[in-house]
């Protein structure tokens, strides 16, 4: 209080000589009284001038501040703290109207401390005399660092678990690697960095795409930024575009190691260090980036490619928060490509696979061929289904017909399918009924293990006899287009689907109708999402076709006027014409 003492005492000598002189042990007592609550408190006690300058602080508030009393007194409180966030319009507010006010500070002093960020809650009052003239401010703080760095950590934990939800919705949404990589740099942008971008790893051992011995290269395969850096980033490096770093660089190790890097202010000679291509640091100098991270892409042990992210212009650097948060959402992103890259993989070999099957039975239009096929696949390519058609030539002049779905999709759907394929051309080479073919299909399948069933429907045509005879494992009934261009069903017994061992199936035997026109199909054509059955059915019977016309325009009509778009299912659709006598 010594340097105060001018302050509370400044008619000292007037207070000696009056009337008031016998009180002056009472005063005293409670002087010290008074300066041993203010010096002895854990709260920071300051009183300032009108200029806002120290004339008196106590005990605490010089270890709050790390310098001592007489640094601190004259100086003002910018001059003291210079890195506290304090409003100081308010306290001129209370030194004009004398209303006490609160506020709270934050910042850092110069005193030691263990708290990331320090805040006070404060709280200031007009100081005046007797006759009313304004001496200063009164101001008492209490610390809230340690509380408030609790709630500052909260609220982290809170952003980061949000972060990581919303992540899971919005990354991996498709199990296509392209649209995974542009979920996952758009998602950074702009909460995470001021640019995004994924780079895989190309793995090439051979052909123009191989890189020097012992470089890296990684190709860009998407790109998010904010206004401002995308035009310059995607110039030095679009999408496509390949990047290599050789050993020793700080990506090249990132990725060997399995760990994140960064670095927060970089210097020019830091860009030219080698984390990045000579021509590439200048540019990104240039438009202000100033700290990178990258992390790795890893799922298990295999290097995916990398994540990488800057900052610029004023944007500050990366936190160690930051770094664990984008880690999470690297490593989810790492495990969505693995499942991706996989599908994908699989999915160019069902493709194939499908595609030798089907291309098989296929052939160049010609108006005047007895049977014509379409197949098309969904419009969600991920989904690659199990619709398979034949047609085969017995040696005894008749002709067989097949149309198949197998459960399921994917690489297992088009091997059963290649399974069901071959096995009923087998036991059709046998010249066996078509209620056998599928029974002895239905136990060959079975007794295989494979555990994949199948609908199917056999159509056998048999020219000598004038006849057409069906068998029906659990399929959707034949459709029949007559002279007269009216469309019926072919209501033919349906026995269990193939694959479950139990089948028993039976022969219906129609004579054929010159002309005539016979179409077999797979759901896909008719089914509708939450539409029964027989009103899918009923839609063909209504269907508006020129019997007359090529097969493959018949197949087109049929497709115009069923096939929605986008389709939900494979389609697979056989048109056969039956033969004059």
């Amino acid at each position: 209080m010594d340097a105060f003492r001018p302050l509370l005492f400044e008619n000292v000598d007037a207070l000696l000589a009056g009337p008031g002189a016998a009180d002056l042990p009472r005063l005293v007592e409670e002087y010290g009284l008074l300066r041993q609550l203010v010096e002895g408190t854990d709260a920071g006690v300051v009183v300032l001038d009108p200029d806002l300058r120290f004339l008196y602080v106590n005990p605490h508030m010089v270890r709050l501040s790390g310098l001592s009393a007489e640094e601190l007194l004259g100086r003002t409180l910018a001059e003291a703290s210079p890195d506290v966030d304090r409003p100081e319009s308010v306290l001129r507010q209370v030194l004009y109207d004398g209303q006490p006010r609160e506020l709270v500070g934050t910042g850092h002093t110069r005193a030691d401390q263990p708290f990331t960020r320090r805040a006070w809650h404060a709280t200031y009052h007009r100081l005046q005399n007797g006759q009313g003239r304004v001496l200063g401010l009164a101001g008492i703080f209490l610390e809230i660092s340690a509380p408030q760095q609790h709630v500052d950590e909260l609220e982290r934990a809170h952003r980061r678990m949000t972060l990581l939800d919303t992540a899971t919705a919005l990354i991996g949404t498709t199990s296509d690697v392209k649209t995974t990589c542009v979920e996952l740099a758009q998602f950074m942008v702009p909460d995470l960095a001021d640019a995004a971008g994924v780079e895989l790893n190309l793995d090439v051992k051979a052909g123009p795409h191989r890189p020097p011995p012992g470089v890296l290269r990684l190709r860009r395969a998407a790109l998010a930024a904010v206004p401002g850096v995308k035009d310059a980033v995607q110039a030095l490096a679009g999408l496509g575009d390949t990047l290599d770093y050789p050993p020793g660089t700080e990506i090249r190790a990132c990725l060997d190691a399995g760990r994140p890097w960064l670095s927060n202010g970089i210097s020019e000679q830091q860009w030219q260090s080698g984390a990045v291509h000579a021509r590439r640091a200048t540019a990104y100098r240039d438009i202000g980036v100033h700290s990178v991270l990258v992390l790795p892409l890893i799922a298990g042990r295999r290097p995916l490619g990398t994540l990488s992210l800057v900052r610029a212009f004023d944007s500050p650097g990366f936190t160690v928060d930051d770094v664990s948060v984008a880690q999470d959402l690297a490593h989810r992103a790492a495990r969505a490509l693995e499942r991706a890259a996989l599908h994908t993989r699989e999915h160019s070999m069902a493709l194939e696979l499908q595609h030798a099957l089907l291309t098989e039975t296929t052939a160049p239009p010609d108006p005047q061929a007895r049977t014509a096929f379409r197949y098309l696949p969904a419009d969600d390519v991920a989904l690659i289904g199990g619709d398979w058609f034949d047609r085969l030539q017995l040696p005894d002049g008749r002709n067989l017909l097949v149309i198949g779905d197998v459960m399921g999709h994917g690489v297992e759907a088009a091997v059963a399918m290649s399974h069901y394929r071959s096995a009923l051309r087998a036991l059709a080479m046998a010249g066996l009924p078509p209620h056998l073919l599928l029974a002895h299909a239905d136990r060959t399948v079975a007794d295989s293990g494979f555990d994949r069933v199948a609908t199917c429907l056999v159509a056998l045509e048999d020219p000598a006899r004038r006849t057409m005879s069906y068998a029906n494992a659990g399929h959707l009934p034949p459709a029949f287009l007559s002279p007269d261009g009216t469309v019926a069903l072919v209501e033919v017994p349906a026995g269990p689907p193939l694959g479950t061992g139990f089948g028993s199936y039976t022969t219906l035997t129609r004579p054929t109708v010159p002309d005539g026109v016979l179409l077999l199909y797979t759901d896909g054509l008719v089914e509708r999402r939450g539409e029964d059955i027989d009103v899918s059915l009923h839609r063909l019977t209504r269907l508006r076709l020129s019997p007359r016309a090529s097969l493959d325009a018949i197949l087109d009509d049929v497709l115009a006027q069923l096939a929605d778009a986008p389709a939900e299912d494979d389609i697979a659709v056989l048109a056969a014409r039956s033969r004059r006598s």
